[in-house]
C-alpha cells in the first residue's frame, strides 16, 4: 500500500516522464523537419536528434525498471526483466553521455574565444571532431556489452542464493562493476566538465581583451556564451543528480520495510533526461522559436 508521500513521488515521476517524452519528442521532431527541409543533416542536428532519441528511450527504461522494482520485485529479480533492462540501460546511457559530450565540445569549438593554435586547428575541423566523438560510441558498445553479459551470467551461475539475497549481499560489488562498465562514460563526462570550465573562462578573457580597445560596448558573442554555459552547467548538475538518484535506488531497493527512499531516488533519476530537454529548448534559438509558435498556436485553438 502506497503512503501519501510515496504516492506523490510516484505522481511526480510519471509527470516528469510525460513532460520529458514530450520535450525530447519536440526536439526530435523540429530537427528532423529542419533536416528534411534543408535536404541534409547538420552536425548539431545529428547530435540533438541522437540525444533526444536516447533520452526518450532512457525515460522508458527508468520508468519500467522503477515500477518493476517497486511493485513486482520478485518478477524483476527471478525473470529476464533485469537482464533486458541492464543491457538496454548500458547501451542507452552510453549513447546519451556520448551525444551530450559531443554537444559540449560543439558549443566550445563554435562559441568560445581563444587564440591558441590548437584551438583554432580544432575549430576548423569541427565537423570531423564531432563525427569522431560520435564514432567513439561504436567503440564503447563492443567493449562494454560482453562485460555486461559476463557479469550478469556470473551472478546467475555462481550464486546458490536467491537473486534477492544475492543483490543484498553484493551492493559493493555491483557498484564496482558499474564503475568498470562506465569508464568510457566517466571519461566523456570529465571531458564535458573540462569544456564547461574552458567556456566559463572564455567570456572573462574575451571581455578583458575588449575593454582594452572599446569601452561602453556589449559584445553579442558574450550573450551567446552565457546561454551555452547555462546549458552545459545545467547538464552537469542534472547528470550528477541522475547518478545520485541511481545510487539511492540501488542502495534502497532491498529495503522491503520502507520503499519511500527508493521512490525518492527514482524521482531524482528521471529529472535529468526530462528536465534538460526544456533547458535545451530555451537555450537554442531555433527550438525556442519553434516552441513559441506552438504555444501561440495552442492559444489560438483555445
Amino acid at each position: 500500500m502506497l503512503s501519501t508521500v510515496e504516492g506523490l513521488l510516484i505522481f511526480i515521476v510519471v509527470t516528469e516522464s510525460i513532460l520529458g517524452i514530450l520535450g525530447n519528442g519536440f526536439i526530435l521532431l523540429v530537427n528532423c523537419i529542419d533536416s528534411v527541409k534543408n535536404k541534409r543533416f547538420s552536425v548539431i542536428g545529428l547530435i540533438l536528434i541522437g540525444l533526444a532519441t536516447s533520452r526518450i528511450f532512457l525515460i522508458w527504461i527508468i520508468i519500467t525498471d522503477g515500477l518493476f522494482k517497486r511493485f513486482s520485485p520478485d518478477v524483476y529479480l527471478s525473470g529476464n526483466a533485469m537482464e533486458y533492462i541492464s543491457y538496454s540501460w548500458m547501451i542507452i546511457n552510453q549513447s546519451i553521455i556520448t551525444f551530450a559530450t559531443s554537444l559540449s565540445v560543439f558549443y566550445f569549438l563554435k562559441i568560445a574565444n581563444f587564440s591558441h593554435r590548437i584551438f583554432l586547428w580544432l575549430k576548423v575541423r569541427i565537423n570531423r571532431i564531432m563525427l569522431l566523438l560520435m564514432g567513439f560510441l561504436l567503440i564503447l558498445w563492443p567493449l562494454t556489452f560482453p562485460l555486461t553479459v559476463k557479469i550478469i551470467n556470473d551472478n546467475k551461475m555462481n550464486r546458490n542464493t536467491t537473486w534477492t539475497l544475492a543483490f543484498q549481499q553484493s551492493k559493493n560489488e555491483f557498484f564496482s562493476h558499474q564503475i568498470l562498465l562506465n569508464l568510457g562514460a566517466i571519461f566523456l563526462f570529465i571531458l564535458s566538465l573540462f569544456m564547461c570550465f574552458l567556456l566559463t573562462i572564455s567570456p572573462w578573457r574575451h571581455n578583458r581583451q575588449m575593454q582594452l580597445y572599446v569601452t561602453g560596448f556589449t559584445d553579442p558573442s558574450t550573450e551567446v556564451l552565457v546561454k551555452a554555459m547555462k546549458v552545459l552547467i545545467s547538464f552537469i548538475i542534472l547528470s550528477i543528480l541522475y547518478f545520485i538518484g541511481i545510487a539511492i535506488e540501488i542502495s534502497c531497493f532491498s529495503l522491503s520495510e520502507n520503499k519511500l527512499p527508493f521512490s525518492f531516488g527514482l524521482a531524482i533519476t528521471v529529472t535529468y533526461p526530462s528536465g534538460h530537454s526544456f533547458i535545451l529548448i530555451l537555450g537554442n534559438s531555433k527550438l525556442k522559436q519553434a516552441s513559441s509558435k506552438v504555444v501561440q498556436h495552442l492559444k489560438c485553438c483555445v
